[in-house]
């Protein structure tokens, strides 16, 4: 793998590192996560988390692609042997999260459509539980749905072309159009937003801070859950990213600019939805706090339901979907690069074969998600592989690094060395001690949580199947994978 893939610009590296980052979570999750959390105080524990986990992960993580110019398998490898098998458990979520990401942005595809004529009328929750997805009860998957069915293979279709062009004229070229257009998007939605009734209503709700929560320990846990699942880290792509970077590259720099490019588009997530919610408020008579919603109810409920109700229906419809739309795409192309980059070296076979065998089964698999039983099995298998793969495999990596193969001076060392930013003592400790800690007091409370209540009142057979045992399943593919012995030209 000499002749490795490369960014053709630092640009398109950062783009596609943001694209990554910068997806439905910072939309639908951030806003209502904010609000909950003490609103306005929230965001001194937001920004903490940022700037003693997000950042000095974000740093990790490229450093370690720049080091070792692997996927994350063998980069885990080249540390450490017995290190391996966490990279295939990262591949492996992504993968996971890869069958059922493409279904949201079908979804956003066909609201992008109905928004012509707002053909979700004046009941939207009807519309898209029951005419939209025809929603059975959790456990029964009934028949296909054409309404997901065609537009998931048109999401398919786009991400396997930007695959199969590779890194820099597929992904690198994709992102240059993405996200200068999810930009320019979603701030004409903020500011149409800002100009309705009620508006500021709405903005100082959310802005309105609650001093008091600062002293809750579950308010520190929420902000950074927030920074570390919405800034990709742990999930294999930062460091698959980073490792087609030119040898010369500032890596610490780099780091900055996605975080904080990603906090402040959540940030403007939370401006242009709370300015949209308090528009609502203002139009029902509701006090503001009653309307607010997080993820798929918010995004594909209430918005509708808000739409409706502004002038230039139509035209707003089409841009806040499109958003949707564009930041899934982002995101869906991120994710699915990490297992086509483990692929290729595992087996030491082309990028075409790899992005059709990998893309081709995780596009096979995703369509158990466009049935009438998709919403009740992607709520459940999001739900775990967030909290028992993607927190779980960072708390694993983070302590194997720090504290296991002792990396971290190496790593500190190299990035120091093409950085313009040193990284000192406060990048040390944060890895070594506040991330883990914050971690594993995330897992001790998402375990005593789910041990004590079946998630959403799901029935329990179901949540094992489609819930426990996927995320399980990552973990043991994970170390069936690091049996396997690398071609002899990869085995480094």
């Amino acid at each position: 793998m000499e002749n490795r893939s490369q960014w053709g610009t630092r640009l398109g590296f950062l783009l596609a590192a943001m694209g990554s980052a910068i997806g439905l979570g910072n939309i639908w999750r951030f806003p209502a996560t904010a609000y909950e959390n003490g609103g306005g105080a929230f965001f001194i524990p937001y920004l903490f988390a940022l700037l003693t986990a997000g950042i000095p992960m974000l740093i990790m993580e490229y450093t370690i692609g720049h080091k070792y110019r692997s996927s994350a398998p063998r980069a885990f490898k080249r540390i450490s042997s017995g290190m391996e098998w966490i990279g295939w458990w990262q591949v492996a979520i992504s993968f996971v999260i890869s069958t059922y990401y493409p279904i949201i942005v079908a979804w956003a595809i066909m609201h992008t459509y109905y928004s012509f004529n707002l053909a979700w009328g004046t009941n939207v929750s009807d519309f898209f539980l029951h005419d939209f997805l025809q929603v059975t009860e959790a456990g029964v998957f009934g028949s296909m749905v054409p309404n997901v069915l065609f537009p998931l293979l048109m999401v398919w279709l786009i991400v396997f072309v930007i695959l199969f062009r590779g890194v820099k004229k597929g992904i690198e070229l994709a992102n240059k159009i993405f996200i200068p257009l999810l930009i320019v998007s979603f701030l004409l939605i903020v500011v149409r937003a800002l100009t309705l009734p009620g508006a500021l209503n709405g903005l100082d709700t959310f802005f309105a801070p609650d001093w008091s929560t600062i002293t809750n320990g579950s308010v520190w846990v929420a902000a950074y859950g927030q920074i570390f699942f919405s800034l990709s880290i742990a999930f294999a792509i930062m460091i698959t990213f980073s490792s087609y970077l030119p040898k010369k590259s500032d890596i610490t720099n780099n780091a900055f600019i996605t975080g904080f490019a990603n906090s402040s588009f959540e940030l403007l997530a939370g401006i242009g939805v709370f300015a949209a919610l308090g528009f609502i408020a203002n139009q029902t008579g509701q006090p503001v706090a009653e309307v607010v919603e997080s993820g798929v109810g918010l995004a594909f409920m209430v918005f509708p339901e808000i739409i409706s109700q502004m002038p230039a229906s139509e035209f707003f419809g089409v841009l806040f979907f499109g958003s949707l739309v564009l930041a899934g795409l982002s995101s869906m192309v991120s994710i699915s690069e990490t297992y086509i980059a483990g692929l290729q070296e595992k087996f030491n076979i082309s990028r075409k074969k790899a992005v059709a065998i990998g893309a081709g089964a995780s596009a096979l698999l995703s369509l158990f998600y466009a049935n009438q039983g998709g919403l009740n099995l992607l709520d459940t298998v999001d739900y775990f592989i967030n909290n028992y793969g993607v927190a779980l495999v960072g708390l694993f990596e983070i302590v194997a690094i720090a504290w296991f193969a002792r990396e971290i001076n190496q790593l500190q060392q190299h990035a120091n060395s093409v950085s313009d930013i040193r990284v000192g003592q406060w990048w040390k400790f944060s890895l070594r001690v506040i991330t883990p800690v914050v971690l594993g007091y995330m897992m001790l409370e998402n375990l005593r949580t789910d041990m004590t209540a079946a998630y959403a009142g799901y029935p329990v057979d179901f949540l094992f199947n489609f819930g426990w045992m996927v995320a399980i399943c990552a973990m043991a593919f994970g170390a069936f994978m690091a049996m396997k012995r690398w071609p002899k030209e990869n085995d480094q």
